[in-house]
This record gives structure tokens, C-alpha cells and sequence, in this order.
């Protein structure tokens, strides 16, 4: 249900309001504005009149935030951000449209950037943005179209779409490996703690006897164990440029699949744009020729967390 206009404040006293919370004064508001500081002040104000709310403390010439200001500024700035990033997307592709898309900087840099030239020439009219986040979010108030997403189809008020799933690998720098791969230091990623254990257990093999490094992203965890630092476990998709330069080698020969497979995500209930459909049905067509693997049993393995 839409809301009467009548309660709708005008945009120009919502810019005027952000850039007075931003900046604590009217005064630098309004040289940022090119108005007068009487005009911005009005504005304010107005706003004020409209809500019903006190929104600003004037103390002298500078301004304060009330509690409820406070929160207001932080719905306006996000609202106008929105606003914004819409009409530079429309100047800058009349005919089209943009895709704001949430990554995962490992997959996103790895898997998607690679395969995306094919989606630029087969759709040029749309335009897609790339922003990273490591955990799901509301889509009711983020900014963005859609998502890519590790773990099961469980993200809340979400449409999935299967797109791969995660196999890993065992690797190290060249010649590393002397002796059982128990005794070396093996490296972890902070969202994966039990990813070695499980990986072990499989295999058979004893715990190592130090408890190894920890890293917050593959990307930084490969170029650890490029330097010798000890042993990655890393997906595919990271592993296998740095097995194709030599500057990484297999520490151990078998692949196994993790704890989840990768999915586009997108908010249920809200129609879908024209950019939004050509890049999903772009996405099938990769991700046809795959089949989700089940997941694990309950209590095996790591938490689907994204990375």
C-alpha cells in the first residue's frame, strides 16, 4: 500500500536536513546546498512542522542530533544514496538498466568477474555493479538487486538459484611438502574452523600438532601458503590459477566437496527489473551443466557462512 503524498516530505527539505545532521551546522549545509543558511534553516524547520518530531538541537550556531534525528539522518542519507545511484544509472544507460549485486570477494573475483565480459557483450544495455558482503542482509534495506550466497538455500525471503557447488583442494608452495602433511602448519579461514578437521577425519589422517594460521579471506590464506607459511585448503576456483602458474602445487592429491555450493539470491515479493532477468537467465545457462550436491548431515562439517 502506498503512502498519501501528503506524508511525504519534500526532497529538498530531506537534502537540506542530511547535509545539516552531516556537517552539525546550517551554515556549512548551506555552502555545500549554494543556499543561504535562512533557507536551509526553513527547510528544517518545515520538515520539523511535518513530522511532528524535533529532529535538531540548536545550540549557538552549531547543531545536534536528537535521538530521533539521529535515526532519521541515517534512513534520509540511505534513501538519497539510493536515489542517487538510480538517476547516475539512468544518465548513464538511458536504454538499460543496473544490477546491484552483493559478492563474495573470493567467488566474485574468481568465479564471476572471469565469465562476465560474456555477459557485457550479450547484454549491453545493463549496467552491473559489484559490491562485497560477507553476510546475508535484509534486501528491504540494502541496495541491492541480488546476491551471491555460500551454504544451503536458506537465506530469509530469498529466491535461490543453484549456480556451483565447492570443491577444495590441499595446497602449498612448491617443495614444501616433506613429510606427513600432520606435521606441517596448516592454514584455516576464520568462517571455515572445522574445514581442515573434516577434510583430516576423511582422509584417515592425524590431527596436526600445531593448531595452524587463520586468515578472514582465501585470497590472503593462498598468498600465505605461496610464501611457505604452510598448507591452504582452498577451493577450486582460487586454487587453480596458482596451479596453473607453478606458484602454487597440490599437497595432496584427491579433491573433496565442502560444506555448501554457491547461489544467486533475490528478494521475494519484489518485481524483478529487466537487468535482473537477462542476468539470471544468463547465470542458468553457466550453471546448467552442474547438480547440487546434497548437503552433509547435520552436525558434520563447518556452518555455511559466506566468505
Amino acid at each position: 500500500m502506498s503512502l498519501p503524498r501528503r506524508f511525504l516530505p519534500s526532497t529538498a527539505a530531506l537534502i537540506a536536513f542530511e547535509a545539516a545532521a552531516r556537517h552539525g551546522s546550517a551554515t556549512q549545509a548551506a555552502a555545500e546546498l549554494n543556499l543561504t543558511q535562512g533557507a536551509v534553516s526553513r527547510q528544517i524547520k518545515a520538515l520539523e512542522e511535518q513530522l511532528g518530531v524535533t529532529l535538531m538541537t540548536r545550540q549557538g550556531r552549531a547543531l545536534g542530533l536528537t535521538h530521533a534525528g539521529a535515526r532519521y539522518a541515517e534512513d534520509v542519507r540511505e534513501i538519497l544514496t539510493r536515489l542517487g545511484k538510480a538517476t547516475l544509472g539512468l544518465r548513464t544507460n538511458p536504454l538499460g538498466g543496473a544490477l546491484n549485486l552483493s559478492i563474495l570477494p573470493a567467488f566474485g573475483m574468481h568465479w564471476l568477474a572471469p565469465r562476465l565480459p560474456d555477459f557485457g557483450r550479450a547484454h549491453p544495455e545493463v549496467t552491473v555493479n559489484l559490491s562485497t558482503r560477507l553476510a546475508p542482509f535484509d534486501f528491504g534495506t540494502q541496495p541491492f538487486d541480488a546476491a551471491i550466497h555460500f551454504g544451503r538455500e536458506d537465506w530469509p525471503g530469498a529466491h535461490h538459484m543453484y549456480l556451483a557447488p565447492e570443491t577444495v583442494l590441499a595446497v602449498c608452495a612448491p617443495g614444501h611438502m616433506n613429510g606427513p602433511l600432520q606435521d606441517h602448519t596448516l592454514l584455516h579461514l576464520e568462517t571455515r574452523p572445522r574445514g581442515w578437521d573434516r577434510w583430516l577425519r576423511a582422509k584417515s589422517i592425524p590431527q596436526p600438532k600445531t593448531p595452524g594460521m587463520q586468515f578472514d579471506q582465501f585470497s590472503t590464506m593462498a598468498q600465505a601458503a605461496v610464501h611457505g607459511l604452510g598448507i591452504a585448503l582452498l577451493p577450486t576456483f582460487v586454487a587453480e590459477p596458482y596451479l596453473e602458474s607453478g606458484t602454487l602445487e597440490l599437497a595432496a592429491p584427491d579433491r573433496q566437496d565442502s560444506i555448501g555450493s554457491y547461489y544467486l539470491v533475490w528478494p521475494q515479493g519484489r518485481p524483478e527489473t529487466g537487468a535482473l532477468k537477462a542476468f539470471r537467465t544468463w547465470l542458468s545457462g553457466i550453471a546448467a551443466p552442474h547438480k547440487a550436491a546434497p548437503s552433509p548431515p547435520e552436525g558434520q562439517g563447518d556452518s555455511p557462512v559466506q566468505t
